[in-house]
């Protein structure tokens, strides 16, 4: 289970034995939620988020929702080299807001 990054006490990450759509896991004190990318043609078309356990804060769904919009084509960038080029991503620490 590679952590990809971490954003105030929130952790993305996703499953080593993940499938297609591109989608990752992030969570905070227990609650999960699952964020998934449709692409077309190299962009990025839609992200949702799917409620997974438990309930994410208001606020810190919020500031996922920010950091996610900022970083999608870097979260599925690290999930290509996961899982296409079999590179394992390093976890990143962002301690500044988005």
């Amino acid at each position: 289970m590679p952590n990809i990054y971490k954003y105030f006490g929130i952790v993305i990450y996703f499953w080593s034995n993940e499938h297609n759509p591109i989608h990752v896991h992030a969570e905070y004190n227990g609650a999960i939620v699952k964020i998934s990318f449709t692409m077309k043609e190299g962009k990025i078309t839609r992200t949702t988020y799917q409620k997974d356990t438990g309930v994410f804060p208001p606020a810190k769904l919020k500031k996922l929702k920010r950091f996610v919009k900022t970083f999608k084509y870097n979260i599925v960038d690290k999930w290509c080299d996961y899982f296409v080029r079999h590179i394992t991503p390093k976890c990143m620490n962002i301690t500044v807001r988005v």
